[in-house]
């Protein structure tokens, strides 16, 4: 990014507050050679996602480990607006982890923050695009917490834990909840490779939260044939008869 001649709008987010200070004080010392403008800062991926979407932001100084939603789930849903800020992330990972940020090309921070370092890292912060972020997570997994859609130029978080079922349909998925459908450009097989855990294939297009499975029955007439009903919703699913054997298995287990 190329110096500006207004202020850089800065958000800052950090779950702890001697962090927020100590960037604080870093930009505060960074001003006379580099313009920085505060506007805000959060605590959790949430508030940030929030926060950017109701003012303009030039840059979010972004925390990796943070409770609930991390710093790389709040950057990919930043990125899914459509003029996302620059990412520059802070960490207090060793310098082999740091390893994947260097390969990928993108800005980090290592705690504590150094003036010289934060003043290199805003001059030259850039717009991060999904498939960085996607091998980020690849190196830094953890299950994300929302998934999310822009509709309208805002981003919709939904609740990993709302969801009843994902369907495959043509290049999408369906993402169902008790309220409403969503349509995402995901994999469904990298969806049940995240959410395994929770999630199980009854269908070769279809996953259910296994939680959320309140009834399972026989299609009257079908030999073997089968269905499921969802806590909420009055549609029956089927099971498809590959998928029945290792569908009974993993819900008794």
């Amino acid at each position: 990014m190329n110096a500006p001649t207004q202020p850089l709008r800065i958000l800052i987010v950090d779950d702890e507050a001697p962090a927020r200070r100590r960037l604080r004080d870093v930009l505060t010392d960074c001003a006379d050679q580099l313009p920085v403008d505060i506007v805000g800062e959060a605590d959790n991926g949430l508030d940030a996602l929030n926060l950017v979407q109701q003012q303009p932001v030039d840059a979010v100084l972004l925390d990796i480990r943070m409770p609930g939603m991390d710093g790389l789930e709040c950057a990919a849903h930043i990125n899914r607006l459509e003029n996302p800020p620059a990412i520059i992330f802070s960490t207090a990972y060793d310098i082999y982890a740091c390893q994947a940020f260097d390969l990928n090309a993108v800005d980090y921070l290592l705690k504590p923050v150094r003036a010289d370092r934060l003043m290199r890292a805003l001059s030259r912060a850039h717009r991060l695009n999904a498939a960085t972020l996607e091998s980020l997570r690849d190196v830094h997994p953890k299950v994300r917490t929302h998934l999310s859609v822009n509709e309208k130029g805002r981003i919709v978080l939904i609740p990993v834990a709302d969801i009843l079922y994902l369907k495959a349909e043509l290049k999408y998925v369906t993402v169902r909840t008790v309220a409403r459908e969503f349509l995402i450009e995901e994999s469904l097989t990298r969806l049940e490779n995240e959410f395994g855990d929770s999630f199980l294939r009854i269908h070769r297009n279809c996953l259910v939260a296994s939680a959320r499975i309140r009834e399972v029955g026989k299609l009257p007439g079908e030999d073997e044939g089968h269905f499921l009903r969802l806590d909420g919703l009055d549609e029956r699913l089927p099971v498809s008869r590959r998928q029945y054997s290792a569908f009974r298995e993993k819900l008794k287990s």
